[in-house]
């Protein structure tokens, strides 16, 4: 209960965080939150173009509309991780000098990218309105789904935003390890692609079950797989946990390691 106490009553500042790092995100930059919309599409582009080819298609009807609604949902995860990473070391004159809950840095940067995500998600509604798929009934899921990665990216950000103050290599080990998790989620491909001796490795990644999820209520316009959300919801939820633990035992020496 202290640690929701200590948010509420710091409330003010993490709104004012959450803003400047949705502000800065793009400051000094011509075309501002352009960037929100142009760096997905260029990415979707490039995708699109390159793996049908090496793929020869896969079998897989409107390629662009179905990597759309996975590579989008996907950056929202790599960069609210990858920001996290720093978020504490690049706040470390804040941090020795000012009291707050150290927790508001990861959960701004990750809340700040949720935004980022939602506008974002405009691309989705626009391809799949574009390339004739068409909104149903079970875009109402997608809430649920963000609500759902967005725990799960508050749970990882704990951890990896205090583990790194004190281990800086973790900087690149973090960006293989999402380079590798990249391909071990079902973004550009479909599950059922995936050889059956590799099926393990997808079955127990969680972003495999929130980008299907994605891809039903958008893609194949049908009610995602809510017993796999609700199981994901509930690592979630236990990760938040263990990061929040993680991250109240390490902040105890921020300070001194910066």
């Amino acid at each position: 209960m202290g640690f929701f106490k200590s948010l509420y009553d710091y409330r003010e500042l993490l709104k004012t965080s959450i803003s400047k790092d949705v502000r800065g995100k793009y400051k000094n930059s011509i075309l501002g939150v352009v960037w929100s919309f142009l760096n997905p599409l260029l990415q979707i582009a490039v995708y699109a173009l390159v793996f049908p080819l090496l793929m020869r298609g896969g079998g897989i009807d409107n390629y662009t509309v179905f990597i759309c609604c996975g590579l989008i949902p996907w950056t929202f995860f790599s960069s609210a991780i990858s920001r996290t990473a720093f978020t504490i070391i690049e706040n470390g004159n804040i941090v020795k000098k000012v009291y707050f809950p150290r927790e508001i840095l990861p959960i701004s940067v990750v809340t700040s990218e949720a935004i980022n995500f939602a506008i974002s998600t405009l691309i989705i509604i626009a391809f799949v309105i574009g390339y004739g798929v068409g909104i149903t009934k079970y875009v109402i899921f997608y809430p649920l789904i963000l609500l759902i990665q967005y725990f799960l990216l508050i749970g990882i950000s704990f951890i990896v935003s205090s583990v790194t103050v004190f281990f800086r290599d973790l900087q690149h080990f973090i960006n293989i390890a999402l380079q590798l998790f990249f391909y071990a989620t079902p973004i550009v491909y479909a599950p059922g692609q995936i050889p059956e001796s590799f099926q393990w490795i997808i079955q127990y990644n969680p972003m495999t079950y929130i980008i299907n999820a994605y891809r039903n209520i958008f893609y194949y316009k049908q009610e995602p797989d809510l017993v796999s959300l609700g199981i994901v919801f509930a690592f979630s939820i236990a990760l938040c946990f263990i990061g929040y633990l993680i991250f109240h035992k390490l902040q105890k020496k921020f300070a001194e390691e910066m």
